[in-house]
């Protein structure tokens, strides 16, 4: 664990104020649902809560089918990292933080179709993907909440993404949102 060497009071409702610069940093804001522990030393953890986290494993094995299905490099994140990669580039997205543009197009609940010199297309996480030539990318929405994304990644040089790959990414997120809604 890491000290900050800031010290806060707990007011008289039993709140404690998150420093801005920590909120800023972990990427929480209002309405971010935080999990409490404890540990036998009398810590208390916050640690930023994801229900996609609960379905890592099967979100794992959903990718790898649709990865061996269509040949696509397969993505599924939450609201803060990818959590499950099939299809090759493992290493470079899986637990890696999404980029800005990503989350944006999840709280915006829009979808992205677009090739690599497409004014749309964006990157996953900060650091680029080499190779990446299409793109389609649909928010998981559960109980009205948008709580991640499906993309679906060619490295194919002559690649063009259409309805059919939209629907494919479309489908999943809404499968995958359902499964949590259950």
């Amino acid at each position: 664990m890491k000290a900050t060497g800031i010290v806060r009071r707990i007011d008289d409702l039993g709140r404690v104020v998150i420093p801005k610069e920590i909120r800023r940093t972990l990427r929480l804001r209002e309405g971010t649902p935080l999990e409490i522990f404890t540990d036998r030393e009398g810590e208390i953890i916050l640690k930023k809560y994801s229900p996609m986290m609960e379905l890592t494993a099967f979100a794992g094995q959903y990718a790898e089918a649709m990865a061996q299905s269509t040949g696509l490099l397969v993505c599924i994140t939450d609201r803060d990292q990818v959590i499950a990669v099939s299809g090759g580039a493992k290493k470079e997205l899986l637990q890696k933080t999404i980029s800005p543009q990503l989350e944006q197009v999840i709280n915006e609940r829009t979808s992205i179709l677009a090739g690599k010199d497409d004014k749309a297309f964006i990157h996953l996480v900060d650091e680029e993907l080499e190779g990446v030539t299409a793109q389609v990318i649909s928010p998981i929405i559960c109980e009205g909440d948008a709580i991640g994304a499906v993309a679906l990644l060619s490295r194919e040089p002559r690649a063009k993404f259409g309805d059919m790959e939209t629907k494919l990414a479309s489908t999943a997120a809404g499968f995958l949102g359902r499964q949590m809604e259950g």
